[in-house]
Order: C-alpha cells, then sequence, then structure tokens
C-alpha cells in the first residue's frame, strides 16, 4: 500500500467504505447514520492505508452564525492532503435548544457532510426503499389536524430539525395546518 498515492488510496477507501446507519428517527421512520458512525467506520483505514482523518471547523460568519467544516485525510508521509467542507448555518432561533445545543447540532450536521463529500457517501435512499408495493397508496394518507398527538409530534419533530417535506409525505393537511407548522423553528 506504500506505493499507492493519496488520491489512489482514498479512491479505495471510497470504494470499500461502509458505514451502518445506527441512528432512528422515530417521526419520519427511517435509519440515518451520523458524523460519529463514519468516523467509527474509518478507523479501520488508517492502519491499512497509513493515512488519518481529521475534521476542522471554522466559524465563518459571525452575524448569522455559519461553520465552514473540512474533512481531511492525510497521508502519514505527512506531504500530501485531500479535503472536502461543507458549510452549515447554526438556527439561533430553534427551539427547545439552548445556544450550545443549537450549535453542537450544526457541527455534527456540518461534520457528516464534509465526511460524506470527502468520501462520496450516497445517502438517497434507493428506490426500493420508497417503494410502498401498493400498500400504502398516496390517496390514503390520514389527515393531520390542529390539536392532536399526531400535530403535536410534528411541531415537536420541527423544533428538532425536522422538515415540512417529510411531513408532508406522510399527511394530507390543510393549508392552515400547513401555515401553522410552518410558523415552527
Amino acid at each position: 500500500m506504500k506505493d499507492l498515492n493519496l488520491n489512489q488510496k482514498l479512491s479505495l477507501i471510497q470504494k470499500e467504505f461502509k458505514a451502518n446507519k445506527s441512528k432512528f428517527n422515530s417521526f419520519g421512520k427511517y435509519n440515518f447514520r451520523s458524523a460519529e458512525d463514519i468516523l467509527e467506520a474509518l478507523k479501520p483505514f488508517n492502519e491499512k492505508y497509513q493515512v488519518s482523518f481529521i475534521i476542522t471547523e471554522e466559524l465563518i460568519s459571525f452575524e448569522n452564525p455559519i461553520l465552514l467544516s473540512k474533512a481531511t485525510i492525510l497521508d502519514n508521509n505527512g506531504v500530501n492532503e485531500i479535503s472536502a467542507t461543507a458549510i452549515v448555518g447554526v438556527d439561533l432561533q430553534q427551539k427547545g435548544m439552548q445556544v450550545p445545543q443549537q450549535f453542537g447540532s450544526a457541527s455534527s450536521y456540518g461534520k457528516k457532510y464534509a465526511l460524506g463529500n470527502l468520501l462520496l457517501i450516497d445517502d438517497t435512499q434507493d428506490p426500493d426503499a420508497t417503494n410502498k408495493h401498493d400498500k400504502e397508496p398516496v390517496d390514503d394518507l390520514k389527515w393531520l389536524n390542529k390539536n392532536t398527538p399526531e400535530f403535536n409530534k410534528a411541531i415537536e419533530y420541527l423544533k428538532n430539525g425536522g422538515n415540512i417535506a417529510t411531513i408532508e409525505s406522510k399527511y394530507k393537511m390543510t393549508k392552515l395546518v400547513k401555515d401553522e407548522l410552518l410558523k415552527v423553528k
């Protein structure tokens, strides 16, 4: 492996890399991988290919906080490196979170996507995962109504960083209900 240059090593790692999706989103009913899952799965490649991975972060805007996350692979000879970045805003209006949690959430998100960019991780679902196999036609979606447990759950999901599109994929809703949900953040 010592005869390979860093580009060749990274290419092999990108081809071999697999990271489990150990986290579960109970509202959206899907599994996902975290930055920690990716970092844990990278550790065996450090010795195998004589490389190291590091992540750095920089606050690039103070007014509306924006973090720049940079994932870098370094050849252990200390000469070559390849980096990929991700930029993420910090939502200081996020309800239910204190400022350190808001920054921590943005940091985790940025790290995950910087690593994903470096390692060419495709986070899109395959068509089979989204195919309902005629079990749940779109026309049979339940209505989401205000002041119901489902509505309250949707609000909590949005407060924790969820998006309206996921809710819309699970429920039909009136404009009034959607407008109420869009106020959350």
